[in-house]
């Protein structure tokens, strides 16, 4: 049964929601929700028994195939909460983050000695979080000493540190100056400071512009940030502002990201008490985003990927671009993601456990997962719509059972998300908007081409449209049981508890990921 067939058999909810809607204004009520899903296919887990031994194999091998590679680094600490945030792991404490960066080291220099790490490259290295810029300067100095001496960078590496506006202090920036920082990627999401300080965030207006030009002062590095369009009490003003402070700031490039409000969230439940007011819908979400990208455009800001734009030639973004690549990315501590030759795994984000298995001179994976067969198609997806396009002949040549794409991105041409330019399809203005929805239709219809799969799922959507579906406490009630039986088993889950949390996880939003994540690894 080809896509058109497939189409016809759902029902009028299911076409709309992963089809999107016909004869509707494609920009403002494309699709019925956003989806709040990375695209992605599920692979098989690993028995735990075989895991550590997989691994150990996968670094004794010299590298092999796409010579780009990527690191990520995980600080899992932050000084406050903000209440957007859906990541949020630890508080910060001195004696907690001195220990947690002794095991980071620690795991850094046992996996430097192995071929598969040692005699590559490094072309991208991202230390996230969490708020990597909390880290002491004693702290900092010590993992980009680390980062130098045991990761093989490539002459033109990308070094990238998250964090806050708070954090740029003169301390601070002339250890990472010095420590070979070239790229900063900071928080502001809104220069105003009533918004600002009604999620929590701790600098005015003021200070985040003096603090900007400090360490652009440094001339050292790239300097990013991240703005997020739909924060309650942001109107259209409010967002012309933060792009008008945008370009007085004089950074290199920012990153737009569209603001979901997760159901029981801290900021869902302000909203709902009257402590804040709305965020803004999706629908007027649509609108900021067109004014947005218009505005750039004027600007003759560089388009980089779906939520990345340049104003300047030394901003690349090669972290985000090679992350949707799917080229390998080694993963170290606590909460990290990482894959690898086939495969993909999550570190553990409780620190205590984390650590344990560092110190047994294990790599502290909750899971490793071999990749579905299709994944490298779905990472050819990513990639190229991530950059605003689809080249369906890309696909075919390299699977023929995907010829029937062209009927998906035919109908999305008459439904205004993408236009034909004769070789490919490029994203129209909606298309962009709703980058995330045609991504995982994509890879659902891959999935169903290749393997006879339906994937699809009604999962749980951003409470801003005052729209949630049954499933969301379903699906982490899947997962809590899976953990008990893992923990129950003694010594590690069993292949049944790892299948259960496999399925159970696929349409997890960040909200519900980060519920099932306090209990991982206890």
């Amino acid at each position: 049964m080809g896509l058109a067939e497939l189409y016809q058999k759902l029902t009028a909810e299911q076409r709309d929601f992963q089809f999107g809607r016909v004869g509707a204004d494609p920009l403002t009520e494309g699709f019925p929700r956003k989806r709040v899903v990375h695209a992605g296919i599920d692979g098989t887990p690993v028995s735990p028994a075989e895991a550590q031994g997989i691994w150990h194999e996968l670094m004794s091998r010299p590298p092999t195939g796409e010579p780009t590679q990527t690191a990520y680094i995980h600080i899992p600490f932050c000084k406050t909460k903000c209440l957007y945030c859906a990541f949020f792991q630890n508080g910060t404490d001195q004696l907690v983050e001195d220990a947690y960066v002794d095991r980071l080291v620690q795991d850094m220099e046992r996996e430097s000695a192995s071929p598969r790490l040692k005699d590559g490259h490094i072309h991208s290295v991202f230390i996230g979080g969490g708020t990597p810029t909390s880290l002491s300067p004693a702290n900092a100095k010590r993992l980009l000493a680390t980062i130098r001496t045991c990761l093989p960078l490539a002459n033109d590496y990308e070094l990238t540190l998250e964090g806050r506006i708070h954090d740029l202090v003169p301390e601070k920036m002339d250890v990472w100056m010095a420590g070979g920082v070239n790229r900063m990627s900071l928080g502001v999401q809104s220069f105003d400071t009533k918004v600002r300080r009604q999620v929590g965030r701790l600098d005015d207006k003021e200070t985040v512009l003096k603090n900007l030009k400090a360490l652009e002062a440094y001339n050292q590095c790239v300097t990013v940030i991240d703005l997020i369009y739909g924060l309650p009490g942001q109107d259209h003003e409010i967002w012309k502002e933060d792009l008008d402070c945008l370009i007085a700031s004089g950074v290199d490039g920012a990153d737009l990201y569209q603001l979901n409000v997760f159901d029981n969230s801290d900021l869902s439940k302000r909203i709902a008490a009257g402590a804040l007011p709305p965020a803004a819908t999706t629908k007027e979400q649509a609108k900021m985003f067109a004014f947005a990208r218009d505005y750039l455009n004027k600007r003759r800001f560089r388009r980089l990927s779906a939520a990345h734009w340049s104003q300047t030639n030394r901003e690349r973004s090669l972290y985000n671009t090679l992350a949707k690549r799917g080229v390998t990315m080694f993963p170290f501590g606590s909460g990290a993601g990482g894959h690898l030759d086939g495969y993909s795994t999550m570190l553990y984000r409780t620190i205590d456990t984390y650590s344990q298995a560092v110190e047994r001179h294990e790599k502290p994976f909750m899971a490793l997962v071999k990749q579905s067969e299709v994944q490298p198609l779905v990472n050819c997806t990513l990639e190229q719509l991530e950059q605003g396009y689809f080249n369906v002949d890309a696909l075919v040549a390299a699977d023929g059972r995907l010829t029937d794409l062209k009927w998906l991105y035919d109908l999305w041409q008459d439904q205004g998300f993408v236009s034909f330019n004769g070789v490919l399809y490029e994203l129209t203005e909606a298309g962009e908007f709703w980058q995330v929805n045609l991504a995982q239709t994509t890879v659902e219809c891959i999935n169903y081409l290749i393997k006879g799969e339906e994937t699809m799922s009604l999962q749980g959507v951003a409470a801003q449209d005052g729209d949630e579906t049954k499933s969301v406490s379903e699906k982490v009630l899947k997962i809590i049981t899976a953990m008990k039986k893992a923990k129950s088993a003694g010594g590690g889950p069993t292949p049944e508890a790892m299948a259960m949390m496999t399925e159970a996880m696929k349409m997890l939003t960040p909200e519900e990921l980060q519920e099932v994540m306090k209990n991982m690894g206890k």
